[in-house]
């Protein structure tokens, strides 16, 4: 079963999005990229992702802070755990978004259509 306190943390989250946490969740919402359908600060297992979908192909998106810097090791872990789950991750900067929306939606459709890798 869920930890209670993990789903409570992640409908904070939904409430204190980060500006470009918030742009691609305007772009993904209500089926708006392609027809699919996006949750966004969704628990999976122990971690909290940014952003999941589940069809066409299980997909998260993360979108990473300054809160990220340093940590290289435990967001490799939680890639490790949400490939083992059988998601394909993505991840882009804050840089990324707010520099460059179009290349990262574009990104993400690809990942959403790309057959994996052998």
């Amino acid at each position: 079963m869920r930890d209670h306190r993990l789903l409570e943390y992640a409908k904070a989250m939904r409430r204190e999005m980060t500006e470009p946490e918030r742009r691609v969740w305007n772009e993904v919402r209500a089926h708006r990229l392609n027809g699919i359908k996006f949750r966004r600060q969704t628990v999976v297992g122990r971690y909290i992702a940014d952003f999941t979908c589940r069809s066409p192909i299980m997909l998260v998106v993360e979108i990473d802070g300054e809160t990220h810097v340093g940590r290289e090791d435990y967001d490799l872990a939680r890639t490790a755990y949400f490939e083992a789950g059988g998601y394909r991750v993505v991840r882009f900067s804050n840089y990324d978004v707010m520099s460059n929306l179009e290349g990262v939606l574009t990104t993400i459709v690809g990942a959403l259509t790309d057959s994996p890798s052998p």
